[in-house]
């Protein structure tokens, strides 16, 4: 199903591979009649070419990165704008398109969500961008109907930003980062790898994009095999992908923990911008004939069978039927696993889930920009037509990706098709993937064709003893359960007819409804705040030493962005910093923002020009200690703050939040075996946040112990390799020495850090 390479690999004409090794070239030479080396054949990947086009550095090693496009929803528009305001933004320089997808619900959490959607309106007015109304589009679709365009590359504050199905070469990052292209600024990142993905074969009936990207990821994510690397899709077995089925699995690329994606196009992605009216943004895009690869990953799209990922992440897979021929040791599996995530905070179970030996499914959701495209409703749609869910606990949903296809289903016969089964039809949101809409209940089991399964993503709130599960699927399986009373069923089971779909593209939804400035700013415009969005607050350059007090020690395996900074209700509150603040680790350890805001109290005092060890006991005791060994160390060039150690932070969301929450809450740094993903460690840097990472193995600190790195500032504008930091303990009168290390940071990267944070950086 799923063959993995040991290392490198050539692709010859777009279909023979042929492993790195020592007879390579002379294979190579006798089917092209020339002879190809390493570095030329990386030349050839569609990645590359890309990457070229958009790069302004002249050296394809150390890439500086412009995009054509960029693209927000609101709960990252806010807070990007109001970062660009404060460093002299006067207009969007390149399109910029605000949706409002995820914060579509008028009040969650206690404030009024649209205060937010009136200031991306009138901000779209004032600084000429696009403005996408609630409900009308989630991000991702809109931007795969009007923005995604051959060879061009688009950056999205959102981390499943992924139109290489088009032909697009896109990248989720956090706000900062698009704060810079809003700047004139670039993405800076080292020439990634190209992982190729080699699809052969034809799915069989009731396989969709869901299984094909599940597979994908439970062979990829835990060995990093694709990492912060491009994959690129190739092979004869792309042809027999409809656009739709394409867009299905690259969208959960980001699963993988890549950096992005690109696939060859042909004339069905033409179809696709023939269909929506943007024929001129079709390119013609597909490997040299030769194109060396760093990886290369095999699918032989004929073996997948229907999957689920079981909590609580979407690598942990299984097929259908798999899962139903040994549901006793798989479910133990599950429960023993999530004992390591959920800290043991609850009791949880899914033994109960089994009745009369089958699995029995509490509710199913067909959503968003994995799940509500058009092709996956309308197979849904034709599994459960002629059935109905039953009046008993099992509920369905299904979320339209857009207003357009929602129209289209209407119109077709779908949706009523939907309707007529009991289940429920609601407008494009976001919601259902990250906690804010159809809310399991307490112990339920929930199987979504959503984007991500994270525990406490979808709802659970540990700390008030619920807990419910989300296991990920394809929509034609969940329908196949669905027509079954909630019995978890793989749709291959369906013996009926799947039919094809002519879709018909209503681009007067859009014209009607979505305001587009065409790239005319009107100063003249005056942006409407509401009483919930704030300004960052100050933020100080970091100081000659630091004192770090350790306020939360993390180890489980991975540490996502949902824990760091939970989703769900809290996601009302993305528009005020120190409000959001509040709830940072809050359902991973409840303790952290009492305890970084307790040390922050003695870094407030000393921006004020007050003895800190006023504010705060431990600082006189402390600094007792490391002036013995650096008398030179005072007060006045010592900063106090808070980090956190995790073995490997990062796994999820590009949501900034998760970096700037620890900022505001006095953090100067993370401490890591290693980060998840360039997203988040990227967070880190432009929140002016040390990325430390210390060896696996080697912890000398344990939670609430002091830490102090002499020379800082020193350090990181020498660019030093290894930094000798120091436990202090007050009670042996001694400092402990142990190293850290920053790895590579740019110039640029040095500097933020050095002023702070990016808005010291760019203020003007």
């Amino acid at each position: 199903m799923i063959k993995l390479s040991d290392g490198g690999v050539y692709l010859i004409n777009g279909t023979e591979i042929i492993p790195d090794g020592a007879d390579a070239a002379a294979q190579i030479k006798n089917k092209t009649g020339r002879e190809v080396s390493v570095q030329s054949a990386k030349q050839g990947t569609m990645a590359y070419s890309v990457l070229k086009e958009h790069n302004t550095s002249g050296n394809m090693e150390k890439l500086k990165i412009k995009f054509d496009k960029l693209t927000s929803h609101d709960i990252t528009f806010v807070g990007i704008i109001q970062t660009a305001r404060a460093s002299g933004l006067t207009r969007f320089p390149i399109p910029y398109v605000l949706t409002n997808c995820h914060n579509s619900l008028c009040a969650v959490g206690g404030t009024i969500n649209e205060d937010d959607h009136m200031f991306g309106l009138t901000c779209a007015k004032r600084y000429g961008g696009v403005y996408v109304p609630p409900h009308q589009a989630v991000i991702h679709q809109y931007a795969r109907e009007m923005l995604a365009g051959g060879g061009k590359m688009i950056l999205g504050s959102d981390s499943h930003t992924r139109y290489g199905a088009l032909g697009t070469m896109a990248v989720g990052e956090g706000g900062p980062e698009l704060v810079k292209q809003l700047l004139d600024q670039t993405y800076d990142i080292n020439m990634p790898d190209v992982v190729g993905v080699y699809l052969k074969g034809e799915p069989v009936k009731g396989v969709g994009p869901q299984d094909v990207a599940l597979a994908i990821i439970g062979a990829v994510f835990a060995n990093g095999y694709v990492k912060n690397k491009v994959m690129e899709f190739v092979g004869p077995g792309v042809k027999n992908l409809s656009a739709d089925f394409r867009i299905g699995i690259d969208v959960m690329t980001t699963e993988t923990t890549c950096l992005s994606s690109i696939w060859t196009t042909d004339e069905k992605i033409k179809e696709f911008y023939d269909i929506h009216g943007r024929s001129e943004d079709y390119k013609e895009l597909k490997p040299e004939e030769a194109a060396y690869y760093d990886g290369m990953i095999e699918v032989d799209l004929s073996a997948i069978r229907p999957m689920i990922a079981m909590p609580f992440h979407p690598s942990n897979t299984y097929t259908i039927d798999e899962l139903n021929a040994n549901l006793a040791d798989i479910l133990h599996d599950v429960e023993e696993k999530a004992k390591v995530s959920l800290d043991n905070a609850v009791p949880y179970s899914l033994q109960d889930k089994v009745v009369d030996g089958k699995f029995m499914v509490d509710q199913g959701i067909i959503a968003g920009c994995a799940g509500g495209g058009f092709e996956n409703i309308c197979a849904a749609a034709d599994i459960l037509k002629g059935s109905n869910i039953g009046s008993d606990g099992f509920t369905l949903s299904v979320y339209p990706a857009s207003m357009p296809i929602y129209m289209e289903l209407i119109k077709n016969g779908c949706a009523a098709q939907i309707l007529e089964t009991g289940a429920v039809i609601k407008t494009a949101f976001c919601g259902p993937c990250f906690g804010a809409g159809d809310t399991p209940a307490n112990n339920a089991f929930s199987i979504r064709h959503s984007t991500r399964n994270f525990p406490n993503r979808e709802g659970s709130k540990l700390q008030s003893g619920q807990i419910s599960s989300v296991a990920l699927m394809d929509a034609r399986s969940i329908a196949a359960t669905a027509a079954n009373k909630g019995v978890l069923t793989p749709a291959t089971e369906f013996d009926g007819e799947i039919g094809k779909y002519k879709y018909h593209f209503d681009a007067n939804i859009y014209a009607n409804r979505v305001f587009d400035s065409h790239g005319v700013a009107d100063e003249s415009v005056e942006i409407q705040f509401g009483p919930n969005i704030k300004d960052w607050p100050e933020m100080g350059e970091l100081p000659e030493n630091l004192v770090l007090r350790v306020v939360s020690e993390i180890h489980d395996p991975v540490t996502t962005t949902d824990e760091l900074i939970p989703s769900g209700e809290t996601s009302s509150y993305r528009s005020n910093p120190l409000g959001l603040a509040e709830f940072a680790l809050s359902r991973k350890d409840p303790e952290y923002v009492g305890r970084a805001k307790d040390i922050q109290k003695a870094e407030k005092a000393r921006m004020a020009g007050e003895h800190p060890c006023k504010a705060h006991p431990d600082v006189k005791p402390v600094m007792s200690v490391i002036k013995k060994t650096f008398a030179a160390a005072s007060h006045e060039n010592t900063g106090f703050g808070s980090t956190i150690f995790a073995v490997k932070p990062g796994d999820g969301s590009a949501r900034e939040q998760a970096a700037s929450c620890q900022k505001v809450l006095g953090g100067w740094a993370n401490i890591a075996n290693e980060y998840a993903t360039k997203r988040y460690r990227s967070n880190l840097i432009n929140w002016g946040m040390l990325p430390f990472v210390i060896k696996e193995g080697e912890l000398p600190f344990k939670n609430l112990d002091y830490l102090f790195i002499p020379d800082i500032k020193k350090a990181v504008s020498e660019k030093w390799d290894t930094i000798t930091a120091y436990k202090v303990s007050v009670e042996e009168d001694a400092l402990k020495p142990f190293e850290l290390k920053l790895g590579e940071l740019t110039d640029e990267e040095r500097s933020i850090i050095l002023k702070g944070c990016l808005i010291n950086y760019n203020r003007v």
